[in-house]
């Protein structure tokens, strides 16, 4: 199936994602989400020609001169390229966003790897000086009520709307992470929302050694409980979970989507397991009160933190103490670590870590004096009768999880010698200037350029999620050659470096303005196999693959929170790389996977940072001529 290589590709990228339902946005929103652009479908040989230049540096000359022959074949008059692209054309005069359903299914809910490390980006942030549990329980209940505090803003319609060079951004996405959670399927997963409805959810899922807590996060007269108020709930909570010996039901989510399916209506059988299930679906967000991560030393210590904020570190450590279809969980360990993961069916990064840095913020704010408190009730615990055929699915899916645990590498560093004020120094775009980083560092690893991701926001228009900026250009490939060789003058390397820079951010503005090749490429594809026309060639075309296998899938998700996101691989053989550029450093995660012996991300980080210094140098070295 075609999306099959793509979605391994595009799902995992700094993914993002489309609306989980196209239903309007609440008053004040509605107007200002009806003022927003559709997404606009490109002319055809303008993404043609594009699709070409995006080949050069990637595919062998022959491979380009059999593509070019397809490409000039698809656009034949009255062919089957002007029949697909019509009838894009007609379906964006339908549809609110021509592309935001389809994206939706097959970026992530058609797509059946599990959600852990594949899918779900994980946010580390940065460590507490808590080292035991009140100092833990406290923190948690400062969290939650942040939380709460954006929920507010949310439901008033009081979240100022973001702009972006001037020019508003879809709001949609808040709508979405709150109250929300993905249910699998045997063939495709949905999403369901309670954030609107007769009855809004007004409870949390609370998560401790395993076990499953309701927790009511207001009180009978619509307020919020106050953080003293949650943290006396969160200790009720922890006293009557201390025993381990729990089944770690949670663990299920972890699994290959097609078995969590089974897994799913068989344990849903049960009414209790059932009245559970639904509790954590309809609550308004996790928090999981974490073990203790094993000690490690200092260097390693954000690395492990960013592995258990994707998974949990395995069926002995916290994994376990999950639900991670639900969109939205919040991490609190008892040693400091805290951080975040999300199901990125709802949402892209960006609004996700908006949220946090309002959270981070509140979390800051001193205790207000309040009044004696009201004995709330003992917060619910969630029941699970825990059949053999269910006990099975677990160790399964235990098995399966600690597989993966163990395959993924992951490093999280931080780059210390500059920030993004060194390139705004040297009138370069900070992210073109650690996307061409990104590409020195992996052409000395391997010799060669690679298909690259790099997420665009596509929020200019209703409805918009993301397009694909490819960094891997003529420009950049030229670039990087020239860095190494002694018979290049420097001053030709500091041009060729500007050029490829400047590219970069062509690009990107191209692409946020809805003019990239890839989302109409899927489309062309897809309105394909919805008319049942044979596949054109062009989709089965070599270059085509190899065009769609990100070896580098990156993200910038820039954030005022000293924290980094981090996601999986999107490819087996690739590495997923994300950033956030502080004014005078910047924080990496990468990623690879162990199970391929030619990737390994401590390697891929110090190539990086060799890069990020190597340009600077060449910068500083040459100076530009004040004219």
């Amino acid at each position: 199936m075609f999306f099959a290589s793509v979605a391994r590709s595009m799902a995992r990228a700094p993914r993002l994602l489309q609306p989980v339902s196209s239903g309007r946005l609440p008053g004040r929103y509605v107007s200002h989400q009806e003022g927003l652009p559709p997404l606009p479908v490109p002319p055809l040989p303008q993404t043609l020609e594009r699709y070409v230049l995006a080949l050069q540096p990637i595919v062998s000359p022959e491979e380009l001169a059999h593509t070019r022959d397809l490409v000039r074949d698809f656009l034949k008059p009255g062919g089957v390229g002007e029949r697909l692209q019509k009838g894009l054309e007609r379906r964006a005069r339908k549809h609110e966003n021509w592309l935001s359903d389809w994206w939706l299914k097959t970026a992530y809910l058609e797509y059946r790897l599990p959600v852990v490390v594949h899918s779900s980006p994980g946010v580390v942030l940065p460590k507490q000086d808590f080292q035991d549990r009140q100092g833990q329980l406290r923190f948690a209940a400062k969290l939650i009520e942040g939380a709460l505090d954006f929920k507010t803003m949310i439901d008033n319609e009081t979240l100022p709307v973001e702009y972006l060079g001037g020019k508003p951004l879809c709001m949609n996405q808040y709508y979405q992470i709150l109250s929300s959670c993905r249910i699998p399927g045997p063939k495709r997963d949905s999403v369901v929302n309670y954030a609107r409805g007769k009855k809004p959810s007004t409870h949390i899922t609370v998560v401790h050694n395993f076990q499953f807590f309701e927790l009511d996060v207001y009180s009978s007269d619509g307020s919020p409980l106050t953080t003293d108020q949650i943290f006396l709930q969160l200790e009720k909570i922890w006293n009557t979970s201390l025993q381990t010996n729990k089944e770690p039901i949670g663990i299920l989510t972890t699994n290959h989507r097609n078995s969590w399916a089974k897994a799913y209506n068989n344990l849903i059988k049960d009414k209790t397991n059932k009245e559970s299930v639904r509790s954590i679906e309809k609550s308004i967000f996790t928090i999981c009160l974490d073990a203790p991560m094993p000690r490690v030393s200092d260097d390693i210590y954000r690395s492990r933190v960013a592995a258990q904020m994707l998974h949990g570190g395995g069926s002995r450590w916290n994994s376990g103490n999950r639900w991670f279809d639900k969109t939205l969980q919040f991490i609190v360990a008892e040693d400091g670590s805290c951080g975040l993961v999300y199901e990125h069916a709802p949402s892209e990064g960006p609004p996700i870590v908006a949220m946090l840095d309002h959270i981070v913020e509140y979390t800051k704010k001193p205790e207000m004096v309040r009044s004696p408190m009201v004995p709330l009730p003992m917060p619910k615990k969630l029941r699970f009768n825990i059949t053999p055929e269910i006990k099975n699915d677990i160790e399964k899916a235990k098995q399966n999880l600690n597989i993966m645990v163990q395959d993924l590498d992951i490093s999280a560093i931080v780059f210390h010698q500059f920030g993004k004020n060194f390139p705004k120094s040297q009138k370069i775009s900070p992210d073109a200037f650690i996307q061409m980083a990104l590409q020195l560092a992996y052409y000395r690893m391997y010799n060669e350029a690679c298909a690259t991701y790099e997420s665009a926001s596509l929020r200019m228009f209703r409805l918009g999620r993301t397009d694909t900026i490819r960094s891997a250009s003529v420009d950049s490939l030229k670039f990087v050659q020239a860095m190494d060789d002694s018979g290049k003058q420097e001053q030709e390397k500091v041009e060729l470096l500007r050029r490829a820079t400047q590219a970069h951010r062509a690009y990107t503005d191209m692409a946020i303005r809805g003019d990239a090749i890839d989302r109409h490429l899927l489309g062309l594809k897809l309105q394909a196999i919805e008319d049942l026309v044979s596949m054109p060639e062009l989709f089965m075309d070599t270059s085509f693959a190899v065009a769609m296998h990100f070896n580098l899938s990156t993200s910038q998700v820039p954030a005022k929170t000293d924290c980094v996101m981090c996601f999986g691989p999107v490819v087996p053989d690739g590495y997923g790389v994300c950033y956030n550029p502080m004014d005078d450093h910047i924080n990496f995660a990468i990623s690879a996977f162990n199970s391929c012996a030619e990737t390994n991300a401590a390697r891929m980080a110090h190539y990086l940072e060799k890069a990020l210094l190597d340009m600077r140098l060449l910068l500083q070295s040459n100076p530009r001529s004040k004219l």
